[in-house]
C-alpha cells in the first residue's frame, strides 16, 4: 500500500488529514448545538438542513483524502491541482452553509421547534463564520504544495510521457478525463443526497427514479473510464449520450428550483442546490469534450500503454490490484525509444 515518501507528498497529505479534522470537528459541535436546540421529532425540511450539511462535509473530506492519497501514489499533477479546485468547491459550499442555516433556524423557530428565547444562532455563529475561513487557508496552503509537487512530478512525467510529444497529449487528455469523473461523482451525489433528505413536494415517481439514479450513475460512471481505456467507440458514444441526459437533467433541475410553481419547496436549499448544480453541470460540458477529445485519440497507440500495468515509482512495481488498473497509474511511453538527454523539461 502506497505512503508519501517525500516531505512534500507528506505535506499534502497531513494539510488534508488535519483541515479534515479541524472542519469535521467544528461541524460535529454545530450539529450537536442544533440537535440539544431542537424540539423532539419536528418533521420539517428546515430541521434536517444541518445533519444533511455534516453529511456531506463527512463524505466530501473524506473522499477527498482518498483522492489525495489516489493522486500521489499515481504522481497525477492534474488530480493535484483539481484537487485544490475541489478544496475551493468545499469552500462555497461552507460560505452557503451560514445563511441556509441562519433561514433554517428562522423558521423553525416560528414553528416552535426551537425556544424562540434560544440563542442558538448567536452561538453557533462564530463557528459556521470560521469554517469558509479555514478551508480557505488550508486551499492555499494546498496550493503551495501543489506547486512544489509539480517540480517534483515533473521528472516522472518526463520519463513516462516526453519522448513522443503527440502521445504525451493523448495520455494527458486521458487523464484529465479520467480525474474529472472522479470529481463527477461527489457532486452528483451532493446534489442528490440533498434533493432527497431536504427538499419537500416531491412525487413517489420521482423520488424513485433519483434513487435508482445512484447506482445507475455510479455504474455510468465506471464504465466511462473502461470504454475508453478499451478504446471502444461504441461504447463512448453511448456514454457522451448518457453525459448528455445527465446534462439535461441537471438544467431542468436548476430551472424548476426558480419556477413560481416549485419554489417553495427548495426554499431551505436553493442556494446550495444551486451551487452543487451550476458546478456539475460545468464538469459534465468538461467531461463530455474530454470524452470527445479521447474518442478521436483512439486507434493512435495510446490502448496498449494503458491496459498493461506500469507504476511510476520503481518501488511500486510489485504492486497492484483491480483497482489500481483502473485507476491509472503512468504508463512507459517511452518504450522502444532511445533514452533521451537527461535534461527535465516539461513541454
Amino acid at each position: 500500500m502506497y505512503t508519501p515518501n517525500t516531505k512534500w507528498t507528506w505535506a499534502f497529505m497531513l494539510t488534508t488529514i488535519i483541515q479534515t479534522i479541524v472542519v469535521l470537528a467544528i461541524e460535529a459541535y454545530i450539529f450537536a448545538k442544533f440537535q440539544i436546540s431542537l424540539k423532539p421529532k419536528p418533521a420539517t425540511a428546515q430541521s434536517k438542513t444541518i445533519p444533511t450539511y455534516l453529511t456531506l462535509f463527512i463524505f466530501g473530506f473524506l473522499y477527498e483524502l482518498v483522492l489525495v492519497w489516489d493522486s500521489l501514489r499515481l504522481k497525477n499533477t492534474i488530480q493535484v491541482i483539481g484537487l485544490c479546485i475541489y478544496n475551493i468547491g468545499m469552500l462555497i459550499y461552507a460560505s452557503i452553509q451560514f445563511d441556509q442555516v441562519d433561514r433554517a433556524i428562522s423558521a423553525l423557530k416560528k414553528v416552535d421547534y426551537i425556544d424562540a428565547s434560544d440563542p442558538l444562532w448567536h452561538d453557533l455563529r462564530p463557528y459556521l463564520l470560521s469554517v469558509p475561513i479555514i478551508i480557505g487557508f488550508f486551499t492555499v496552503v494546498m496550493s503551495f504544495v501543489a506547486w512544489k509537487l509539480y517540480d517534483e512530478f515533473a521528472w516522472t512525467i518526463y520519463k513516462h510521457i516526453s519522448a513522443d510529444l503527440r502521445m504525451k497529449r493523448r495520455f494527458l487528455t486521458f487523464q484529465i478525463y479520467i480525474a474529472l469523473l472522479k470529481f463527477d461523482f461527489f457532486f452528483f451525489l451532493g446534489f442528490t443526497v440533498q434533493f432527497l433528505v431536504i427538499v419537500t413536494g416531491k412525487t413517489d415517481a420521482e423520488l424513485g427514479l433519483t434513487i435508482a439514479a445512484i447506482p445507475i450513475t455510479i455504474g455510468i460512471l465506471f464504465m466511462a473510464a473502461f470504454w475508453t481505456r478499451r478504446e471502444n467507440k461504441f461504447g463512448m458514444i453511448f456514454t457522451i449520450l448518457l453525459f448528455i441526459c445527465g446534462l439535461a437533467y441537471f438544467i431542468f433541475k436548476l430551472a424548476r428550483m426558480y419556477s413560481a410553481s416549485h419554489r417553495d419547496f427548495y426554499i431551505t436549499v436553493r442556494k446550495n442546490l444551486t451551487s452543487f448544480a451550476c458546478i456539475t453541470i460545468l464538469l459534465i460540458v468538461l467531461t463530455i469534450a474530454n470524452a470527445i477529445a479521447c474518442m478521436l485519440n483512439f486507434n493512435k497507440g495510446l490502448k496498449v500503454h494503458l491496459v498493461k500495468r506500469a507504476i511510476g515509482d520503481d518501488d511500486q512495481e510489485k504492486l497492484g490490484s483491480g483497482m489500481d488498473h483502473h485507476m491509472t497509474p503512468l504508463p512507459n511511453l517511452n518504450a522502444g525509444h532511445v533514452p533521451v538527454s537527461s535534461r527535465m523539461t516539461i513541454d
